[in-house]
């Protein structure tokens, strides 16, 4: 069962506290590749920027575990890596119905560590109080 740590952050700025988690993250020794980034509204920006040139070149960068991978917190195709961090971020941070699929799957995918970035009250009610 993966650590789970909660960074409070609004909707409008979970991307902006997902970012600066990853960056701690590789700051303090932790491999690029073990680090697996969902959202639960708009796209990061990494990902609609690699999205562009295809489908399977996106995937590919996914199944090469080269670097950190940024999804869509629905995205099925994504696999477990160490660290997963979700943004709950759009509008609102995304329905209730996005975040109660999301964050138990993402759960799952952590193998040590999921950070959420969001709001604690609306993280706390899908994955239990206390998070």
């Amino acid at each position: 069962m993966p650590q789970i740590q909660l960074i409070p952050a609004p909707a409008d700025g979970a991307l902006d506290a997902a970012d600066e988690a990853v960056d701690v993250l590789l700051d303090s020794g932790r491999a690029p590749g073990d680090v697996l980034v969902l959202t639960t509204g708009e796209q990061h920006p990494w990902a609609a920027h690699e999205l562009s040139f295809g489908e399977a070149a996106y995937w590919a960068q996914h199944d090469a575990r080269d670097d950190v991978f940024y999804a869509d917190a629905a995205a099925e195709r994504t696999v477990a890596r160490p660290v997963v961090v979700v943004a709950v971020n759009g509008e609102g941070g995304g329905s209730d119905e996005v975040l109660t699929r999301a964050l138990p799957s993402a759960k799952a995918r952590a193998s040590a560590l999921l950070i959420v970035c969001g709001d604690p009250q609306r993280v706390n009610a899908v994955l239990g109080a206390g998070v």
